[in-house]
């Protein structure tokens, strides 16, 4: 990998790089290359989601599961998403609070609406859908 690498210069004002250095030293960084490394990994996902692309993406959703059919509600909709939905945990926290992280792959787009379609239901309390960029050699199949 050290054969791939490639120096390159920046230059910037000097309160924001010392800025940015406090953001490095915070977040435990070693140097500052390994930060703008996952600062450019991060917006290369980003603008991958935004364009449509195939997706990986967990949907963490906080809920009461005493709310009148919300259970039905949230099975029916996952099972809407087919194949979409590759694996879900569900976790009891409490007499009426349940986490569930539903792991979904399949376009950026089909995935942020369904999203919004389950933390828009009523009786779910809070959630955020975290998605990335499948790699580019991915396949469908685990042989």
């Amino acid at each position: 990998m050290a054969a791939d690498l490639v120096r390159f210069g920046v230059a910037m004002d000097a309160d924001l790089l010392r800025r940015f250095d406090d953001l490095v030293h915070a977040k435990g960084y070693e140097t500052r290359s390994e930060a703008l490394r996952d600062l450019v990994r991060a917006e290369l996902v980003s603008d991958h989601v935004a364009h449509d692309r195939p997706t990986i993406a967990t949907l963490t959703l906080l809920y009461d599961h005493h709310v009148r059919e919300l259970s039905e509600r949230l099975t029916a909709m996952q099972h809407d998403l087919g194949a979409h939905v590759i694996s879900t945990l569900h976790v009891h926290l409490d007499h009426h609070h349940c986490l569930e992280v539903i792991v979904m792959k399949g376009p950026a787009r089909l995935l942020a609406a369904a999203a919004d379609r389950v933390l828009a239901t009523k009786g779910v309390q809070h959630g955020r859908l975290v998605a990335t960029a499948l790699p580019e050699d991915h396949a469908d199949d685990h042989g």
